[in-house]
């Protein structure tokens, strides 16, 4: 198997973040934490947020880890892809609405 750019290998090796910048990993981490916490969103609609964002984000490591924790929280596949196609929905759209810029533009030019 070839070496690809993201090597699964790393996610574990997240928390050495430290190891460069102890006091601003320690800082990330404890928020992080906090926000996983349980509060008005339960821990299993935190992880199919996350999950959603990784996918817009396209953030191989993050859709590894949240698809894990999704399933961990009880998340099932129907649900985790429904989360991924809010993301996708909310992309594509944050994408044509600056179809109105174009227009917006081209009605500049030509009028």
């Amino acid at each position: 198997m070839s070496k690809t750019y993201y090597d699964p290998a790393d996610l574990p090796k997240f928390a050495d973040i430290k190891d460069f910048q102890p006091e601003l990993a320690k800082k990330f981490f404890s928020y992080y934490g906090d926000v996983f916490k349980e509060g008005a969103l339960t821990a299993r609609e935190k992880s199919l947020i996350a999950l959603a964002v990784s996918h817009a984000i396209q953030c191989p490591y993050c859709i590894d880890a949240y698809t894990s924790g999704s399933l961990e929280k009880g998340a099932d596949e129907e649900q985790m892809m429904e989360a991924v196609h809010v993301a996708a929905a909310i992309r594509g759209g944050a994408s044509l609405v600056h179809g109105v810029q174009m227009m917006n533009k081209t009605k500049e030019i030509t009028m």
